[in-house]
């Protein structure tokens, strides 16, 4: 990978909405190994669940029926509420309104671009202010005289789009984050009806906006959904837009562009506190997450799973590429364990 710094889509955050697991809750499996000079010096567990291409459980790992937050991996079903809202969006912009953007400058000139024809500003924008989430782009953007800014946090197309879509509907701007805003009323419906189950906790996501929990096998079939619903549906527009502008989902610099880009078809979304979420054309899905909230574990146990799902491309070696250093030298790596 170009980085070894691991890729976070959001800031953490903390919230009541779930419980602790009680020291009844099952073990999770192992997932992934940290390996210095060797010596496996660290573990990293999680769940994970894939579909067969009729939407059937084909196989899993962990507790897959357990609600997790998405994170990110919600953002497909929050920019279908978009659509249901009447905004009219496609090709980049439509891309950028799903996005963890990488913060590089063609994201934050498009921000600005879908602001200004919305007659909308920076200045409403409701993201806390950031940094460019690409390691790289954080240099760039702080080394020309730069400053944490809520356009250059990697939500900011998404807020823009539920900003104009408020706009365009009348609905008030000031509290288009408000879990009872009827922009968001069509998210959590949007979530129920792609998913197909209910959604048990409700709580604040990195950016602000509210966060619907799914268990894992939920957010896989939403996936599946997105990548099979018919030719011209809010959820196939979406899903078409980023596989046909996956830099504008992530980066330049990014796992789910790179994959997006080598397979044709595929829909893939990773989330803050190590969540990811993908779906094949035929319909096969995936989802996992790492208990521990390791994103630098994504790449290596995303290659496996796809691996073992029959995909094979040099993609799969370069998002699996996740070295550890020592000196400045290669020492090790992360590799996944199943």
């Amino acid at each position: 990978m170009t980085s070894t710094r691991p890729i976070s889509d959001e800031p953490d955050e903390m919230s009541e909405a779930v419980p602790s697991q009680s020291p009844e809750s099952p073990v999770s499996p192992v997932l992934a190994e940290v390996v210095r000079s060797g010596f496996v010096e660290g573990r990293h567990r999680g769940s994970l669940v894939v579909l067969a291409a009729d939407g059937s459980v084909e196989w899993s790992l962990g507790d897959i029926a357990a609600p997790v937050f998405p994170r990110s991996t919600n953002k497909p079903m929050q920019a279908a509420a978009v659509l249901r809202a009447g905004l009219d969006l496609a090709g980049e912009r439509l891309a950028l309104t799903a996005a963890s953007h990488s913060g590089e400058p063609f994201h934050l000139d498009l921000v600005r671009t879908m602001l200004t024809e919305h007659g909308l500003t920076p200045e409403q924008l409701q993201t806390p202010p950031d940094l460019p989430l690409d390691p790289a782009e954080a240099e760039s953007y702080l080394a020309a005289g730069n400053v944490r800014d809520p356009l250059a946090m990697n939500c900011s197309g998404k807020h823009t789009a539920m900003l104009a879509a408020s706009a365009a509907n009348g609905w008030p701007l000031d509290s288009y984050l408000d879990q009872d805003h009827p922009l968001q009323q069509l998210v959590l419906a949007g979530v129920r009806e792609a998913s197909g189950e209910d959604v048990v906790h409700i709580g604040t996501d990195g950016c602000g906006a509210p966060l619907m929990s799914l268990s894992l096998t939920g957010l896989a079939r939403a996936f599946r959904h997105f990548v099979l619903a018919a030719p011209g549906t809010p959820e196939r527009r979406v899903a078409d837009a980023m596989r046909a502008h996956p830099e504008y989902v992530a980066g330049t610099r990014r796992p789910d562009t790179w994959l997006m880009q080598a397979l044709p078809g595929t829909l893939s979304k990773m989330g803050a506190e190590a969540v990811q979420a993908l779906a094949l054309p035929d319909g096969r899905a995936l989802a996992f997450k790492i208990d521990d909230g390791a994103n630098r574990t994504l790449g290596p146990i995303l290659a496996r799973v796809l691996r073992r799902m029959g995909v094979e491309d040099p993609v799969l070696e370069r998002i699996e590429d996740v070295p550890l250093l020592g000196g400045g030298a290669r020492v090790g790596e992360i590799r996944a364990a199943f």
